[in-house]
């Protein structure tokens, strides 16, 4: 492995991190706008009435849902019920319209879909508050604790892990 791609495996889940930090955001600002009239309101100005199917839902969705990824709590069943709903909008809302997200308007659906569908496999990276105020590692038989990085960087005393490094 080059240096450079040495590198770019240690900067992945700080990319990762700031990846989730700015989709959580985007999400989270979609979903006050439609509740809160914040940011131009929702669909150029105004709120979803409290209550309205599916709209007022989705908002909710997204509000929350976006804040916890944003935080990094609880990043994969956040981002499950996200990809989720934004699916469900995609297929009932958009595609009704045309058969392709260009024609039907539905590029923001279709993406957020796929980008929380992304992060319920790989996890919320660094910078989550996950890490802090999560579960502690398990001991091991020998006492120690389980390193808390990003996976497969460090051993079980926590250290840095030395040898052979994994093909990309």
């Amino acid at each position: 492995m080059n240096h450079l791609t040495a590198r770019l495996q240690q900067a992945q889940p700080y990319a990762l991190g700031l990846f989730r930090i700015v989709v959580g955001l985007l999400f989270a600002c979609h979903g006050a706008a439609s509740l809160f009239g914040v940011l131009g309101g929702a669909m150029g100005g105004g709120t979803i009435p409290a209550g309205t199917w599916p709209g007022w839902y989705a908002a909710v969705i997204q509000l929350v849902c976006g804040t916890l990824v944003l935080l990094g709590l609880g990043t994969r069943g956040a981002a499950l019920l996200a990809s989720g709903s934004m699916a469900y909008a995609y297929f009932w809302v958009h595609q009704s319209h045309a058969l392709f997200p260009l024609q039907n308007g539905g590029e923001t659906a279709a993406l957020f879909s796929w980008t929380f569908a992304l992060l319920i496999f790989t996890g919320p990276g660094a910078l989550s508050l996950g890490t802090l105020f999560g579960p502690k590692a398990p001991a091991t038989a020998s006492g120690t604790r389980t390193g808390r990085g990003p996976a497969g960087t460090e051993n079980a005393s926590g250290g840095k892990k030395r040898g052979a490094p994994m093909a990309a």
